[in-house]
Order: structure tokens, then C-alpha cells, then sequence
């Protein structure tokens, strides 16, 4: 397996360009599903988890062409042969649940492996699943896969989620599209994604209202046609890049950049004695003076302080001046990070779903392992700002959500490299 070693260099200064965002592609792909017209989304990232997303499609028969380096998707079902999304293509990834949805609404059947991901929680799919069945749906679970009926199609229903979902409201959104009547969906996730995914599917001639409310209001149409459409810029990206001068000191414009998207984050950056400006192409950050304060942090859905941001942040607060406490509230398993941070010097506490920082002056270089997609790239920033040589194991879940991680860090001052395993 890879590893990336890091060297603790001092400030960053330039710029780094923010990719489109990873969690609103792979909703935006299996969209094309929907529809038998071609379906093309541009500022596409360069992921490993794109290329999973990928294969499911194909498998299904869709086809996927890319340009453009990758950054231009086009996608076509005109004559999906498969209706079973395989257990050795799913269990990669939890997003291939999203494929679903638009399968069932479109065609009236679909078999669906339990997916796999990150082992950050139980995240179960009984929220994708509730929300089918209001909708007409007759699921079964059987050896591990879902297998879905709607023999006369989908109908409008209401849909009142218990507790805020992004991937069962993406799943509900997308069916809702093609079911017959009105379908109401409660306590929907507010996401810049689902947004992100309303408007596509809208180009699409989807009839859709309330989407970045809590309530969203699905008028079922006949059939969507084709679109072309921007993926929105990746605000865990965004966020990730903006802690590296944070940390390190410097100066770095995040290009693409949007407040909006990062509201909550960059309160609690203000807080710790952040700066961040609106600049024409994106967002400028720098730490203002001296020592980063430390601050409370506790992870909510949006627009609250996204869970996605925790590790990062909990790095930046490894050196802080003071003690912070970190309250993770969305996934249960979420502080695997901190006995890795540990190793490089930190004083943290974990107690269930809250995390003590106790800040030091300095982190240590030290052999670390990665143990999933955000704890892999905070244990980078953290090597960024550490005495000596850090050493990144097992960082493939790196590149589920980063592309090119090591050139952008390196392009802004970062001493980074990536060592190629067996």
C-alpha cells in the first residue's frame, strides 16, 4: 500500500484550486439512470470512489465516457441491461445505494447489494428503504441484497425522516422525480448536495420546490430528459485546504471557494483567530497572530459544522492555545484519528462522543496509520506543522476524496511525497 511522508516545512503561500465535490457527484451519476438521454457533468473530481461509481453504472449498462482529463462525465442509459447492483462493486462504497432509487422509478424493479464504506458508524440504509416504501415500493432483504418491486410504479407519498439523512433524502429526491403525484419529503437534509442534485435533476424536467429547506416537494413527471450541468465545488475539500495555512501559518487562496458553502466552519475559524477573506476567485485564509485559540467544536448536519470537517479540525486544535472539546453528534465511531494524533505528541481524551484537546507547542513527526478518508488527510495537515518526518500508512482511503493531494499541498510550500508499496 502507499504511503505519503510528510516533512514539517513552515508557512504556505499561493493558491490551491478546489475540485467539484465528491459526495455530489456520486449523487449526480446514478441520476443519469433516470432517463434514457445523455446526462454530462462537468468539474468532475478525479476520485477513486468516481471510478467505483463507474463501474456500477457500466455494469447496470449505462455508459460512462470520460474527457477532459477526467473533469467531464458523460453518462447515457438508453438500454440498461442489469438490474442488480453486485455485493464485489457495492461493498466499496456506501453511495451505491443511490442507484436504487432511479432504478426503481424508472423501470419498476431493482436488486441492490447492503453497500459498504468507511468504518465510521453503522449508517444504516433502513432510512433509503422507509422512504421507497412510502412511496409504494415492496422490499424485500434477501442474502444480503435489497430486491425492490413497485410493478405499477411509484405514487406520491410523504416522507418524514426521523432524523436528518443526505443519502436516504438523495435516494427519495431522485424517485421521486418519475413517481406518480405529489411526494412531500420532511426533515430532508439541507446540504449544498442535495441542492446541488435538485437543480440537475430540475434541468432534467424535474418538478421540485424547497430544496435547502427542510421540506421538499416533488411533483412526479412522465419521463426527464438529458441536461448538462456543474458540479458544485467540494466544501470538505475547501475546508480541508483552508486549515493548511491555519496550521502552518502563510497565506493560501482556496480558488472556487464560496462562504456559503462553509458558513459554520469558518465561524469557528474566526473563533481560533483565523482570517478568512472573499476574494474574486475564492477564499484567501491566513492566521492572524500567533498562536491558534483554542474553540469548542460539536458536528451537525447542515449548516451546521459538518462531521467531515472533525479530524481536520482536531488537528488544527492539536497545537491551539488552550483546551478545546470536540462533540461529535452525527456518527458514533468518529475519533479513530486521535490515538494516531497521539502518536505525534497531542493530548486528546476521548469519552464516547467528545474529544478534549488539550493544546502542546508542538507535534512530532512519527509513523501514523490512516483509518479512513478524513483521518487519512488530517494526519497530513497535522505532519504539515510537526517537527521532523511524519509518515502516512495505509492512505488508499485517501484517494476515495482527494485528487491530487500531494501536488496541491506541494504546489503552496508543502514538503509531501507519496512512496509508492508493493
Amino acid at each position: 500500500m502507499d504511503s505519503i511522508i510528510v516533512t514539517g516545512n513552515g508557512p504556505l503561500n499561493g493558491q490551491i484550486p478546489i475540485a467539484g465535490a465528491k459526495n455530489a457527484c456520486l449523487t449526480l451519476m446514478p441520476a443519469t439512470l433516470l432517463s434514457e438521454e445523455p446526462l454530462t457533468l462537468t468539474n468532475a473530481p478525479r476520485l477513486s470512489d468516481i471510478k467505483t461509481m463507474t463501474t456500477l453504472l457500466q455494469s447496470l449498462g449505462a455508459e460512462v465516457a470520460q474527457m477532459q482529463g477526467g473533469q467531464v462525465l458523460a453518462l447515457s442509459s438508453h438500454d440498461l441491461n442489469n438490474h442488480v447492483a453486485d455485493y464485489d462493486i457495492v461493498r466499496k462504497m456506501r453511495a451505491s445505494i443511490l442507484v436504487l432509487g432511479p432504478m426503481l422509478a424508472r423501470d419498476g424493479h431493482a436488486v441492490v447489494s447492503l453497500p459498504g464504506g468507511c468504518a465510521i458508524g453503522a449508517r444504516p440504509v433502513d432510512l433509503h428503504l422507509k422512504a421507497l416504501e412510502a412511496m409504494g415500493a415492496e422490499l424485500e432483504l434477501r442474502d444480503g441484497y435489497v430486491h425492490a418491486r413497485a410493478p405499477g410504479g411509484l405514487r406520491g407519498g410523504v416522507v418524514e425522516f426521523p432524523f436528518v439523512s443526505v443519502g436516504a433524502t438523495e435516494n427519495a429526491l431522485m424517485a421521486a422525480t418519475l413517481a406518480k403525484g405529489t411526494t412531500v419529503l420532511k426533515n430532508a437534509a439541507r446540504e449544498p448536495e442535495i441542492v446541488d442534485l435538485a437543480q440537475c435533476l430540475r434541468k432534467m424536467g424535474a418538478q421540485i420546490e424547497g430544496e435547502g429547506t427542510s421540506t421538499i416537494t416533488i411533483q412526479g413527471v412522465d419521463r426527464l430528459g438529458g441536461a448538462t450541468h456543474a458540479v458544485v465545488p467540494d466544501r470538505i475539500e475547501l475546508g480541508t485546504y483552508m486549515l493548511a495555512p491555519a496550521i502552518c501559518g502563510g497565506e493560501v487562496e482556496c480558488l472556487g471557494g464560496r462562504i456559503e458553502l462553509v458558513a459554520a466552519f469558518c465561524e469557528r475559524l474566526d473563533a481560533a483567530g483565523i482570517s478568512v477573506e472573499e476574494t474574486a476567485t475564492g477564499l484567501k485564509v491566513a492566521r492572524r497572530n500567533g498562536r491558534v485559540r483554542a474553540v469548542d467544536v460539536v458536528t451537525e448536519p447542515f449548516p451546521g459544522f459538518p462531521t467531515d470537517l472533525q479530524a481536520q479540525m482536531m488537528a488544527l486544535l492539536t497545537t491551539a492555545d488552550g483546551v478545546s472539546v470536540l462533540e461529535e453528534r452525527i456518527f458514533e465511531n468518529r475519533f479513530m484519528h486521535a490515538p494516531e494524533l497521539m502518536r505525534m505528541g497531542a493530548r486528546i481524551e476521548v469519552h464516547g462522543g467528545t474529544a478534549t484537546v488539550t493544546g502542546v507547542e508542538h507535534l512530532k513527526g512519527a509513523p501514523v496509520m490512516a483509518t479512513d478518508l478524513r483521518a487519512s488527510v488530517s494526519l497530513i495537515l497535522a505532519g504539515l506543522a510537526a517537527e521532523g518526518e511524519t509518515i502516512v500508512n495505509r492512505v488508499y482511503h485517501l484517494d476515495r476524496g482527494y485528487e491530487r493531494v500531494e501536488e496541491k499541498l506541494g504546489a503552496v510550500g508543502a514538503k509531501i511525497e507519496r512512496i509508492s508499496g508493493q
